[in-house]
């Protein structure tokens, strides 16, 4: 069931790709379109641009780099876990002790944050999150990406590097579109195990015991603390998907940039930064899993009602 379930949620994540030509992708392409313009004259700009570049339109849907790998990953993962799970035996091995292996670890990892009733309703979806966030990020690292493409001739008569892949979470529009559909579930799994009414209290009833004055004023307290509460939660998608585009993006670069920095030396000098960055990429797969999984288990945790004092 949960190979099943990561699937269906890998699917997802391919559909959230499908958005190349957001308004969010012209916020981010925004701050640096005076930069571009002035150095639109030069020639042969191998850098990578801080949006997806189209590569093909059939039927007028522009398809970007970007979208390329991460439908390349999420059929690769989709892939292998049908493979490695085709023929279930009693002592694993190969393809299928790996799969048992990281879904087991990850269950018994969040089982110990969020706990068991609550894994056993989300695991599909982090466990999901992780494996594709990962994964996505050390396909970016493979040689080729970024660096394999072509120069496109403008009208102006400039030439700029377009290349043929780019780091899938390079882009904001995908790390956007998978912080999204957290929202979505985690207003679905809010109004599931608390309800509307639940859901309510939690934001804006008083907690702990008070009386009088001090209840009244707990009220309007608790009360502006909650509408606060509702601004940190719309935002929540926006921090989720910069801090995970912001990362990739910003090792891509330096990958880059080492790759440049001295003449000839462009095949060594990236190799400790390469090393790094296979390390950010497993650490901002865990963070993203984590913050996703803490805030869900804020709003969905019970709390214990407090005990009345007895007669003495």
């Amino acid at each position: 069931m949960n190979r099943v379930r990561i699937n269906v949620a890998l699917l997802i994540l391919i559909f959230a790709g499908l958005s190349p030509g957001t308004g969010i992708e012209v916020v981010a392409n925004a701050a640096g379109a005076e930069a571009a313009e002035a150095g639109a004259a030069h020639e042969g700009h191998h850098g990578l641009t801080q949006g997806a570049v189209p590569i093909a339109q059939p039927f007028g849907f522009p398809i970007t780099n970007s979208m390329v790998v991460t439908w390349i990953v999420a059929l690769g993962l989709i892939v292998f876990a049908q493979v490695a799970t085709r023929r279930m035996k009693q002592i694993p091995d190969g393809a299928q002790n790996f799969w048992e292996w990281l879904v087991e670890s990850l269950s018994d990892f969040l089982e110990g944050v969020i706990g068991h009733h609550l894994v056993q309703r989300t695991f599909w979806f982090f466990a999901s999150v992780f494996i594709f966030i990962l994964f996505a990020n050390w396909a970016g690292l493979i040689p080729g990406v970024g660096s394999i493409g072509w120069k496109a001739q403008f009208a102006d008569g400039h030439t700029e590097w377009q290349p043929l892949f780019r780091g899938a979470n390079a882009d904001l529009n995908l790390t956007l579109g998978m912080a999204l559909v957290f929202f979505a579930c985690w207003i679905y799994w809010a109004l599931k195990e608390i309800g509307p009414v639940g859901f309510a209290k939690e934001l804006f009833a008083p907690k702990g015991e008070s009386t009088g004055f001090l209840k009244m004023l707990m009220v309007v307290v608790f009360f502006a603390a909650g509408c606060l509460e509702v601004i940190s939660i719309l935002f929540r998608p926006v921090s989720l998907s910069f801090r995970l585009y912001g990362n990739i993006f910003a090792g891509e670069n330096m990958l880059e940039t080492m790759s440049k920095l001295v003449p000839g030396f462009g095949w060594l000098l990236p190799i400790p930064f390469f090393f790094l960055e296979l390390l950010v990429g497993l650490v901002q797969a865990l963070v993203f899993m984590l913050l996703t999984a803490v805030f869900t288990l804020l709003i969905c945790q019970e709390h214990e009602e407090p005990a009345k004092a007895g007669p003495h």
